[in-house]
């Protein structure tokens, strides 16, 4: 069973919701540009550290989303946050994390992020702020 970390530094960003634009008779979805600009920096940054062949299999994906700490909070609740005790519970929504750093793996370590059948999220609060990828292999659990 293969497993490996990729970290993305920089402030972590979540998934926005798609934008809508109609063309004549046609409607057309993107990606706000603050979503759009994130998953570039998290192929740049993942490109230059995973230089293996795709996955193929079943996967596991753990996601650490370390966020910066608000300036105008007390050295008290600073520290609270820094040991881990007190936890974002303020917007984006892990879900949003996740998809953004995922969709931006999908042809870069995995074929299709539906090769994820199991996940762990967390958001903790840092000086540092980025983002930990945890992708293990598990072997003898794909539905080829």
């Amino acid at each position: 069973m293969k497993e490996f970390t990729l970290l993305i530094s920089g402030e972590p960003v979540p998934q926005g919701r798609p934008r809508f634009v109609s063309r004549g008779k046609f409607v057309q979805t993107y990606d706000p540009k603050k979503s759009k600009d994130y998953k570039k920096l998290v192929k740049q940054q993942v490109k230059a550290q995973f230089h293996e062949d795709l996955l193929s299999g079943a996967l596991n994906v753990e996601l650490k989303v370390y966020r910066p700490i608000q300036k105008s909070i007390t050295k008290k609740e600073r520290e609270l946050r820094l040991s881990g005790a007190h936890r974002p519970t303020i917007k984006g929504d892990i879900d949003n994390y996740f998809k953004a750093v995922t969709d931006a793996c999908t042809g870069l370590v995995w074929i299709d992020d539906a090769q994820i059948v199991s996940t762990q999220s967390n958001k903790y609060y840092s000086e540092d702020p980025h983002v930990e990828l945890v992708v293990k292999e598990l072997v003898g659990e794909s539905d080829d």
